[in-house]
């Protein structure tokens, strides 16, 4: 309706100087129903057909003969210069530069001509014309259309774009590095006064108004160059009309007379009308490259977060403030990423940098900025961030990541990072010098195992004193795997539906002595061990040190019903495992279906397939499968099917707060009936207490195993006790 209005509205003001039934020296209506065709497409022809309609029944009368052929060379002329101009452009509608200039005169040209052709037909049919200025008149309506198609099409499609689609066209064009508002509004003071102005003079002095032309067209030259494009379209349409206007009306000077003066004044205007809107269009063209340059130069072509130099710049700017506010570096690097780039290829890498990216984006604060500074390394700036606020930030990016599942084909991956970070503040304000403390803290961090955030406190010494204490205890870990420094508990896992039957269920847990020293428990070394590439080595020591220890203790083999081992991640990779557990079963007093090793659910989604392999060749041997820490990864429910395991471990984290947390004793129950419809069995770890243990034995857990039971003993302790007490039942 506004579309047809405006037609309806351009038409009255251009039959002002000529009569309903002459051709008028210009048509801008042409320009508005061929913009509104170039923009929602041919489909929308109904919209000039019944502007052309109405112009006729309200505007302009005609013969009734007239009115189908007017009709059809609106309809028929834009329908065919539309389809020409998608033909070179398909996407002319939606740019703003040269070559859809081009495209859209050169589609005018051919609508002009068409619609010309077939109005000068309707005006000999319907007895309008003469044959003796049928061509006068032909070319007359196409010098109209043409003029209408320069002066309002450009208008129209700005005025569509802003309407519908919204994108850097604020009036600051800030984006494309448009004036300000400031420059907007003096400028159109200027106009203002322009037009004001020269209608007095042409009013007064009876001046041509051609002749006064110089000062509109350098402050739409003005627009051209500065101001965003739908500021030149809107204005340049204003301008031309009203000029053209008053040039019909014979202001201050006589109306041409002859079809050639007509014709000459009509190309006139079009160029008039042609040169702002083509400079506007360079420029906007020349500033959108310029754009696209910058958009480049300061962003990750394959997270699309800031590159390295334009996290650089953001940083040291906000360095530079006074006073400074609280802010905060943080390093950001994948854990065992060269395992992914190994066990697929380095596109799959790639994308799993997106992903990470992705995860990362949508947890971070606001206000923060991310970049990606190198290969799987990532940075953030965090703002109004104290240092423990910084460190809940990152703790929060940690338990993204790792709660994310990054799948491909049949093969998930389990994603982590280590963080390092580091606060900003009096004489400490240098770039290079955070970032390479926050670098150094997070390579720490991922000494220690991954998944975890590293601040940095006073200064580099700490971080470096850890990572020298983490590579000590490591080469300390292959020195005690030799000579035998480690020690093996027991810790049962007795069953809470059923009464036990008097063999044992246990599990194996190692502890490192050195002679005359105490105990270290996993969490100290275990990183370490993995860090280093120890694990599987150990791991091999652990299932030959217990399994030499029933060789020298075969009375207490009879009475194992289920002796649990866990496994590091590392040991599905290594392809002697499974010929090593082979051997040693092939000499051992423990038989095959004694044993159980558990696998974290977070070690086996690192590479699905391998793990499916390796689960089934083990249990093809005789072995059973625990499936440790699951709930962990609680969105991976749809990969159990792919891992043929005997157990799922519920994760602590989870049993701890079955009784306090409704979202944990929901986890719970979700995974014990997922058992149940599936046919496994659970385990409760870290079943601490017996109110927790009655929960459990609600909720239909299988196995409980924790504190509530007993604590982990040495070996020899554990089946001396276990003998006692068989003996007094």
């Amino acid at each position: 309706m506004i579309l047809v209005g405006a037609y309806l509205a351009l038409a009255w003001t251009s039959l002002l100087a000529s009569g309903p039934t002459e051709v008028t020296l210009i048509w801008p209506p042409t320009g508005i129903a061929f913009g509104a065709l170039l923009y929602f497409g041919p489909r929308w022809w109904p919209l000039p057909a019944v502007a052309v309609l109405l112009v006729h029944l309200l505007v302009a009368p005609v013969p009734a003969l007239f009115i189908p052929w007017s009709i059809g060379a609106n309809v028929i002329g834009g329908v065919c210069g539309v389809w020409l101009v998608r033909r070179l452009l398909p996407d002319v509608a939606r740019r703003f530069d040269l070559p859809a200039g081009g495209a859209a005169i050169t589609g005018g040209l051919f609508a002009a001509c068409i619609s010309s052709a077939i109005a000068a037909a309707g005006l000999w049919a319907s007895g309008m014309s003469p044959g003796s200025t049928l061509l006068a008149d032909a070319v007359r309506w196409a010098m109209g259309d043409l003029f209408g198609i320069v002066t309002m099409t450009p208008m129209t499609l700005s005025v569509l774009y802003l309407a519908f689609d919204r994108k850097d066209h604020s009036p600051s064009g800030n984006r494309l590095n448009y004036a300000t508002n400031t420059e907007l509004n003096l400028w159109a003071a200027l106009v203002f006064l322009i037009v004001a102005g020269e209608i007095l003079i042409v009013r007064t002095l009876q001046a041509h108004a051609l002749a006064m032309i110089g000062l509109p067209l350098a402050a739409l030259i003005w627009a051209a160059v500065r101001l965003p494009p739908w500021v030149t379209t809107i204005s340049n349409a204003i301008v031309t009309v009203l000029l053209a206007t008053a040039v019909t009306l014979g202001l201050a000077g006589p109306a041409p007379a002859t079809p050639i003066e007509a014709t000459i004044l009509a190309a006139f205007l079009c160029v008039i009308a042609t040169i702002p809107i083509t400079l506007a269009m360079g420029i906007h063209q020349s500033r959108v490259a310029s754009a696209r340059l910058l958009l480049r130069a300061s962003t990750d072509p394959l997270t699309g977060a800031l590159s390295r130099s334009a996290f650089e710049y953001h940083t040291r700017r906000a360095l530079q403030l006074t006073p400074l506010p609280p802010l905060a570096l943080a390093y950001i690097d994948l854990d065992r990423f060269r395992l992914i780039n190994d066990a697929f290829n380095h596109e799959i890498g790639d994308n799993l940098i997106c992903a990470v990216a992705g995860v990362l984006r949508a947890n971070l604060s606001p206000g923060d900025e991310l970049a990606r500074i190198g290969g799987d390394e990532f940075a953030v700036l965090m703002h109004d961030a104290k240092p423990n606020a910084a460190a809940e930030r990152a703790r929060r990016l940690c338990e993204a990541v790792a709660a994310f599942r990054f799948q491909v084909g049949e093969h998930v991956a389990a994603p982590t990072i280590s963080i390092g970070i580091v606060s900003a503040s009096k004489g400490r304000t240098d770039f290079g010098k955070l970032l390479a403390l926050a670098d150094t803290a997070c390579f720490a961090a991922k000494e220690q195992g991954g998944n975890r955030v590293q601040r940095v406190e006073s200064g580099p010494r700490d971080i470096v004193q850890k990572s020298s204490e983490t590579m000590r205890s490591a080469l300390y870990l292959g020195q005690a795997i030799e000579q035998d420094h480690f020690r093996l508990h027991c810790q049962s896992i007795v069953p809470l539906q059923t009464p036990s039957a008097g063999a044992l269920h246990f599990e194996v847990l190692t502890r490192l002595q050195a002679p005359g020293q105490e105990l270290i428990l996993p969490g100290q070394f275990i990183a370490a061990a993995e860090r280093y590439g120890l694990a599987a080595r150990l791991d091999r020591h652990v299932l030959d040190k217990t399994l030499h220890w029933f060789g020298r203790h075969p009375e207490h083999a009879r009475r194992v019903e289920l002796c649990a081992i866990n496994l590091s991640a590392s040991s599905l990779q290594d392809e002697s495992f499974l010929d090593h557990l082979t051997a040693r079963l092939a000499s051992s007093t423990l038989r095959p279906e004694q044993l159980c090793f558990e696998l974290t659910e977070t070690a086996a989604l690192v590479d699905l397939g391998r793990a499916q392999s390796f689960i089934a060749a083990v249990r093809a041997i005789g072995c059973r499968f625990s499936l440790d820490d699951f709930g962990t990864g609680f969105c991976s429910f749809g990969y159990l099917r792919s891992l043929d395991v005997d157990f799922f471990k519920i994760d602590g984290s989870f049993v701890r707060e079955v009784e306090a947390s409704a979202l944990a004793h929901a986890i719970v129950r979700s995974i014990t009936e997922i058992a149940r419809v599936m046919r496994k069995q659970t385990i409760a770890e870290c079943t601490e207490n017996e109110a927790i243990r009655h929960r459990l034995v609600d909720l239909g857990v299988s196995f409980a195993q924790g504190y509530a039971i007993d604590r982990p003993i040495d070996m020899e302790r554990y089946f001396s006790e276990a003998a006692q007490t068989s003996e007094l039942a």
